[in-house]
């Protein structure tokens, strides 16, 4: 990256659930989600996600997603895409 796009946020949510079934997407309590942070770039954010995968590897039913916040925010960028 160079210029202005090497220092712009490309913000990424990190969080994660207890999920009803194996293959779906839906949790099982919405009140105990874990927001685990928000994060400036997506390695950051990949980094966290990694660590809490990991520490919950013996619950199956347990899922962490990285959302790219950067494309809801602003969806006619190419940033990061």
């Amino acid at each position: 990256m160079t210029g202005e796009n090497a220092n712009k946020q490309l913000l990424h949510l990190v969080f994660g659930g207890e999920l009803k079934t194996l293959g779906g997407t839906e949790f099982r309590d919405l009140d105990q989600l874990d927001i685990v942070g928000i994060y400036p770039d997506y390695e950051s954010a990949k980094t966290a996600w990694k660590a809490k995968a990991q520490a919950s590897v013996d619950n199956a039913h347990m899922r962490y997603f990285v959302v790219h916040l950067h494309r809801l925010l602003d969806p006619e960028s190419k940033a990061g895409a």
